[in-house]
């Protein structure tokens, strides 16, 4: 049984892809370059923002535009009101649950940090989270399991008894880099072949089904 519950944030606690959808397409027409669907925008998904925004630009990326394009975006996104980034149902209660059992919460995203405060700030207020570990350009981002293992020695558990909660391929590696266990869930942006990777110990339809896995 896990003490501590490692959780990815886009995909895994909130449904995000929508208001950055509509905050990059702002930044493409701007360059006048095309613009992307969502289906289009979710094979982009599982890195950091540098990541993300090479993938985006494509082949029209280039030395000169990759900086002031994410610059542009980044500025769209800070000012924008973020109306359709929302915590999926239920996870709340879910975190609820597990602070009374006593289990130690963190986060761990490739968002950047200042990003995940702002949400779990609004959102999560009631919940006392051990850590909240985004990306910045110090530190290498996950797949690199710097974050997660700075968060296991911080709640001073064995890594027998951490669980990284993602939704994508991602956080499979990083959980396997981590050497910890990883549970994925079907609510995000993942695809069949996660649900079926030999490395996890389940896929999960709700997020209650979360609880059998933690310690009594």
């Amino acid at each position: 049984m896990k003490k501590l519950f490692i959780f990815d944030f886009d995909g895994t606690l909130f449904d995000s892809v929508g208001d950055v959808v509509i905050c990059f397409n702002k930044a493409l027409e701007i360059y006048n370059l095309p613009t992307m669907t969502r289906e289009q925008y979710l094979g982009r998904l599982g890195g950091n923002i540098e990541d993300i925004v090479s993938l985006v630009l494509g082949e029209n990326r280039t030395d000169e535009n990759f900086e002031p394009f994410k610059n542009t975006y980044l500025e769209i996104y800070d000012s924008s009101k973020k109306e359709n980034t929302v915590p999926f149902a239920e996870s709340l209660g879910l975190l609820k649950k597990l602070h009374e059992k006593g289990i130690l919460l963190a986060v761990n995203s490739n968002r950047l940090t200042y990003s995940l405060n702002e949400f779990v700030a609004r959102f999560f207020a009631d919940i006392d989270f051990l850590m909240i570990e985004g990306h910045d350009e110090i530190h290498p981002s996950k797949p690199d399991p710097y974050g997660v293992l700075k968060i296991i020695e911080k709640a001073n558990v064995d890594k027998s008894e951490a669980v990284y909660i993602g939704d994508s391929k991602t956080d499979i590696q990083t959980a396997k880099n981590a050497g910890i266990d990883c549970i994925i869930v079907k609510w995000g942006y993942g695809n069949q072949s996660d649900y079926e990777d030999d490395y996890i110990l389940k896929a999960v339809d709700e997020f209650d089904d979360l609880l059998e896995f933690a310690s009594p």
